[in-house]
């Protein structure tokens, strides 16, 4: 019922749009029979529960020529119905992305009728698996927004049965690609000895404590510093989280998670040849070419493995913090799930 609700609204936003405003008061891109998408670069949304949907589908289709010609052609809504704070969102933006000339579907099934590529947005990463194991049995290019799931194992499920269907899928926060984060990547300078990273870390009952948000910051964290963190500790408060990890060799990297004050992202990375600044976040753009790209080559741009230690550093320092701080091994939390991190 809710569902025909969106559609009529949206009938009647064209309707108005078009009697009320004129034609010439409108940008061209918003109607979809005045610019056809190109077959093979029709973009499929899953959750409207996000401000991601809004924001990625208004850049996408106001300059698609800045995103290789591919358009959001179509969306489906849910999205989380149980965590309220995101499902209370999905009529808005249910009603807002209309306005970019995206159809709105009743199922995933249709969905993928209609699309090449999809993005799943979806805020509850509990949906995560169902959601995608539906995308890549259809056989089509994935990218899944933070997190890539709400638990290690069900993450190992979807980049298996992706390997499996020889299907490309990838996950990534945008802060991967912020300036600051991409000028160290560059070499410019040098060798990364250490690094300390800083984010919000909203906590949701439903999920482990950095899988909600304190992901972003870790995921920085990832990004400089690569994989093979191999033990974690967390000292943690109300207000407070300091995880630090310890790399294969020998290198430290810090992550705090802020939930009081300011609240904001970025950090230091202790280069060889210089102290960078990580920040600021200035958008969602850079992620978005990326994942255009990937779309395009198939090539996923952020390895699983990289994917699933970001899952297990954070499973660590959960475990860690109720350990009074102790040291965990990111084996141990692989063996504690029955995997084995080398066959992903």
């Amino acid at each position: 019922m809710r569902f025909k609700k969106y559609i009529s609204r949206r009938n009647f936003l064209k309707n108005t749009t078009l009697t009320g405003l004129g034609i010439g008061l409108m940008p061209s891109f918003l109607y979809a029979d005045q610019m056809p998408a190109i077959k093979g670069k029709r973009i499929g949304i899953i959750g409207l529960d996000t401000s991601h949907s809004l924001a990625f589908t208004k850049a996408i289709n106001t300059n698609p020529s800045d995103f290789d010609n591919y358009q959001v052609v179509a969306a489906y809504p849910f999205g989380s119905q149980t965590i309220k704070s995101a499902s209370e969102r999905i009529p808005k933006y249910t009603e807002d992305v209309q306005k970019y000339a995206v159809k709105i579907v009743a199922s995933i099934t249709e969905l993928l009728r209609q699309v090449d590529v999809v993005l799943l947005e979806t805020n509850d990463g509990r949906m995560h698996l169902s959601q995608a194991l539906q995308v890549i049995n259809a056989g089509k290019p994935l990218f899944i927004d933070k997190p890539i799931a709400a638990s290690l194992l069900d993450a190992a499920k979807i980049f298996s049965t992706a390997k499996q269907k020889n299907v490309p899928v990838f996950s990534s926060s945008s802060l991967r690609y912020m300036p600051g984060v991409q000028r160290v990547l560059s070499g410019a300078f040098g060798e990364v000895k250490g690094v300390s990273t800083y984010s919000p870390a909203t906590l949701e009952v439903t999920h482990p404590d950095l899988y909600w948000y304190g992901i972003h910051g870790v995921e920085m964290l990832f990004s400089v510093m690569g994989p093979n963190c191999k033990s974690v500790s967390q000292v943690s408060t109300e207000f407070t989280d300091v995880v630090t990890g310890i790399w294969d060799d020998g290198r430290i990297g810090t992550f705090t998670g802020l939930r009081t004050g300011k609240a904001d992202f970025g950090g230091t990375c202790f280069c060889e040849k210089e102290l960078v600044q990580l920040g600021p976040f200035t958008g969602y753009n850079p992620l978005l070419k990326e994942v255009i790209k990937f779309f395009s080559t198939g090539i996923a741009p952020v390895s699983a493995l990289e994917t699933m230690q970001i899952l297990a550093f954070m499973d660590a320092a959960e475990e860690s913090k109720q350990q009074q701080a102790q040291l965990i091994s990111l084996q141990s939390i692989y063996k504690k799930n029955g995997l084995d991190i080398d066959k992903l």
